[in-house]
């Protein structure tokens, strides 16, 4: 990212050239209700009541460097069931590491990295991306009103007999034809 790049998402974007050697660095963000806002809308909720990000940013050898924090959240998001409301409170430890001799795979084949908190390191680290990234994979991927939970409905042509759920299981239809086999052996 170019210093004139200015980011999205609310939070100080460091320069590496200005992090002191061998010193933590405490970081806190606490974004405004507009920026709050426009995160939520960026994620495709309905709101981000509170969001905090509280750490340190400290050096992770001689030239890498470690961010470790908490994140808390209060969001709303639609139910899945009902879009009604649904606040949820979100506590995520968060981790990040930026690494200076960073190397991408050389191979066709892809293997699952070490850790997946670890970055190259350019010339700048943005906190609040870091931020909006944890909110976003802390997120419910489904939320629920209490009590919402989705009915069963068949659909069939008219004058059949509908597939439901436990039809489609994959032992229902055995059942069914021991029941037959059984009914068969008795006369």
């Amino acid at each position: 990212m170019s210093a004139s790049h200015k980011s999205a998402a609310p939070g100080p974007v460091i320069r590496v050239a200005d992090l002191a050697k061998g010193e933590t660095r405490p970081i806190l963000v606490e974004p405004d209700a507009e920026a709050r806002a426009a995160i939520a809308a960026l994620l495709g909720i309905d709101a981000v009541k509170k969001l905090r990000f509280e750490g340190t940013l400290g050096p992770l050898g001689k030239r890498d460097w470690r961010l470790t924090g908490q994140l808390g959240a209060t969001v709303v998001q639609p139910c899945v069931v009902t879009l009604a409301p649904v606040t949820t409170r979100i506590e995520e430890t968060v981790e990040r590491a930026w690494i200076a001799d960073w190397q991408e795979p050389q191979s066709d084949e892809v293997e699952l990295p070490e850790s997946v908190d670890d970055e190259p390191l350019g010339t700048e680290i943005d906190i609040g991306t870091v931020m909006v990234e944890a909110l976003a994979l802390a997120l419910p991927a489904f939320p629920r009103a209490e009590g919402a939970e989705l009915d069963e409905t068949v659909f069939t042509e008219p004058g059949k007999a509908a597939m439901t759920d436990e039809d489609a299981r994959p032992f229902a239809g055995l059942a069914a034809l021991r029941d037959k086999l059984a009914g068969e052996g008795e006369d």
